[in-house]
């Protein structure tokens, strides 16, 4: 039996990985995540092992690129440009934009494009505004869920934090039956990314800290898709 649970209170997706993410009211849901979700991510080249991948971990300035879109993009899911922190606009697959990043990061880079996306675990992650919330205000800093850089946020509509981690093994489903759903697999473990200001790009240790001291370094959940469709925000959440 499906139990409601709450309803979609954000959707974001992450164009180009650890670049800043976008806002969205509504999207479709894919076999490989939200549509254009982290389809680009720039591959350190002289990485052998089995995560070459840039992140902000690695360079907290990726979080202040914005991938953008021109009016003459053939796929609005995908960017054709990124603005820079200094506001430059730059397009996504120049030696302009590869440039930047490598002189930020110090050594060589390459810009790669995966159809079905560049992802840590699995496709989807899932996280309560009540964990958000409780994590940044034992943190001391103000309420942002961007820091957590969550697929789908999801209202409660209680105060109970990390109730995600009781939908490991369960079905999510975002609206009524036939709606579009994923399968929970694990809990999202939790690195130093949690510490980036996404505005800003600094860091505050604490948040990371009080992540391991309320839930063993996990917050959120991460999830793969099993019936596609479209999600918005608003929609009726329900696990089963």
């Amino acid at each position: 039996m499906a139990v409601e649970i709450g309803h979609i209170q954000a959707i974001y997706r992450y164009p180009v990985k650890s670049m800043a993410g976008e806002s969205l009211e509504r999207t479709s849901l894919g076999w490989y995540g939200l549509e254009g979700d982290r389809r680009f991510a720039f591959r350190r080249v002289a990485e052998q092992g089995g995560f070459p991948w840039l992140t902000a971990s690695k360079l907290p300035a990726l979080l202040l690129y914005k991938p953008i879109r021109q009016d003459t993009s053939p796929d609005s899911n995908l960017p054709t440009h990124v603005m820079t922190p200094e506001g430059k606009t730059l397009a996504i697959r120049s030696d302009e934009l590869r440039d930047e990043i490598m002189g930020r990061f110090g050594a060589d880079v390459q810009l790669m494009q995966l159809k079905q996306g560049i992802f840590d675990e699995t496709p989807i992650s899932l996280l309560t505004l009540a964990t958000s919330h409780k994590i940044t205000n034992d943190s001391g800093i103000p309420s942002d869920v961007r820091r957590f850089r969550p697929n789908i946020v999801i209202d409660t509509q209680q105060s109970e934090p990390f109730t995600e981690d009781q939908w490991v093994g369960k079905t999510v489903i975002f609206g009524d039956d036939d709606s579009p759903a994923v399968q929970v697999t694990l809990r999202d473990e939790r690195c130093a990314m949690l510490n980036l200001n996404p505005d800003t790009a600094q860091s505050t240790p604490a948040v990371l800290k009080t992540v391991v001291q309320l839930n063993q370094n996990c917050a959120g959940v991460y999830a793969t898709v099993i019936r596609l469709g479209r999600l918005s925000v608003g929609q009726t959440v329900y696990v089963r």
